[in-house]
């Protein structure tokens, strides 16, 4: 039967869960038994029936202020009632001029520029086109080469699976862009398990950077990126001195550094960025989710002076970088980001997270001694759990945790494999601190 053909339908009623294919989700366990919300305020979210279940994840790593803030939903109001949408090919509006100088006087050095697009994925394509083209236009097209990292995570766009390095994420798409290669993880349970903060293992993991230069040369090589956390692998805290031994390897090659900062940025570690945490100015950052708190898809790329200077040349009615998007700096995007921005500033909440990350890490690795746990990482507002697999079912526990921690427990995580992972908003109290862990130590028990 043809589209034309078939025969007319009633919309779906609330209850027909078939049309939408979930991403990142095993579609058919979920619509066999759904885990819906209906509502959030402040650090819960709600089902359907009234169940209070506190937000252990902001959401997608991204609620950093808490959810439904009345600031940001004004905000969001107004802008809609004034200005619901303004090209950005050859027009502005004034909401992303304030945003984009807001976010370049956050970000450390001379990082001056924004690229805005909407989502991480986005960001992560972005940022490789542009050093990609800054190399053309500063005559040295022949660097071409993008280095990423085993277990990165750069999103879901066709450049940001070629320098990720989740082989899940990379299987069933073909060769992928030509020319990348990939540093080692950082992570190692023998030298690290159990680390509060940054490990003291594995900075000279960043000299395989060397290695890679003297198989390909430095003239063929654009960029190296890398998350300065890698987060959705299962939050791989940096170990000390590697982020500066990376920074310090692209300076004597001449090779553009990029921060991945979708998921560190806007507090997650107790800074603005996390570059600020690790005193290293990165070429490049990309950024996303936090940035208006979760409330209307948005990303962007942070860029350096000197990279916005180089395409600021010939004549100027000419278009510098052929790169945008329909919806970059949406004008509702900006007017949350801008109260985010605000509320993040007021209410000191970088600062607080950085405050409560000792009292994080203390009340997380109190479960140290709980049935199949193998490892516990903490930094900033952030926490992950690694439990031994069943022998014939990898992943299965974490996701039995996962379930039932929503539906028996009242408390949302992200799980990758068989690793728990935590990030609640910065808004979070030392009690709802001793909610989670009290919660999880029960789901951990049950899926024992």
């Amino acid at each position: 039967m043809t589209a034309s053909s078939k025969a007319p339908v009633d919309l779906p009623s609330p209850n027909d869960l078939e049309a939408w294919w979930l991403p990142f989700t095993a579609n058919r366990s979920f619509k066999a038994s759904p885990r819906m919300i209906s509502r959030a305020k402040g650090m819960y979210y709600y089902t359907p029936d009234g169940r209070e279940v506190i937000d252990g994840a902001a959401g997608l790593w991204c609620c950093n202020a808490g959810h439904n803030r009345d600031e940001i939903t004004a905000a969001i109001q107004a802008q809609a009632s004034e200005l619901d949408y303004a090209p950005a090919f050859q027009f502005g509006h004034n909401g992303g001029f304030a945003l984009a100088s807001r976010l370049a006087q956050l970000a450390p050095g001379d990082l001056d520029h924004v690229f805005f697009c909407n989502s991480g994925s986005e960001a992560v394509d972005t940022a490789l086109k542009i050093a990609l083209a800054y190399w053309n236009v500063s005559g040295q097209g022949s660097r071409t080469r993008l280095i990423g990292r085993e277990r990165g995570y750069h999103g879901v766009g066709f450049g940001g699976i070629s320098v990720g390095g989740i082989v899940s994420n990379r299987k069933f798409f073909g060769s992928l862009l030509a020319g990348v290669d990939h540093l080692p993880h950082t992570y190692n349970r023998a030298e690290q398990a159990f680390s509060r903060g940054e490990p003291e293992w594995g900075a000279h993991l960043a000299d395989d950077l060397e290695r890679i230069v003297t198989l390909h040369d430095a003239s063929t090589i654009a960029a190296v990126i890398v998350e300065p956390m890698a987060g959705s692998t299962g939050v791989l805290p940096p170990p000390k001195g590697y982020l500066q031994r990376l920074r310090q390897i692209c300076d004597k090659h001449g090779i553009l550094l990029i921060f991945d900062e979708v998921i560190s940025g806007f507090g997650r570690l107790g800074t603005a960025f996390a570059a600020e945490r690790y005193g290293v100015v990165p070429d490049m950052i990309t950024f996303a989710k936090g940035v208006n708190s979760g409330t209307v898809p948005m990303g962007g790329v942070l860029v350096r002076k000197g990279i916005y200077d180089a395409f600021m040349k010939g004549p100027e009615n000419t278009i510098e970088l052929f790169h945008g998007y329909t919806y970059s700096g949406h004008p509702l995007a900006c007017a949350a980001a801008l109260a985010a921005q605000d509320i993040y500033r007021d209410e000191k909440l970088f600062e607080r997270a950085k405050a409560l990350e000792p009292v994080w890490a203390d009340a997380i690795h109190s479960l140290k001694s709980l049935p199949n746990i193998l490892d516990i990482r903490t930094i900033g507002l952030v926490a992950a759990i690694d439990l031994a697999s069943h022998p014939d079912a990898v992943g299965r526990r974490a996701f039995d945790a996962m379930d039932r921690g929503f539906n028996e427990h009242d408390l949302m995580m992200r799980i990758t494999g068989d690793t728990i992972a935590l990030s609640p908003p910065l808004i979070i109290t030392e009690e709802q601190i001793g909610e989670i862990v009290d919660k999880l130590g029960r789901v951990i028990k049950a899926v024992a």
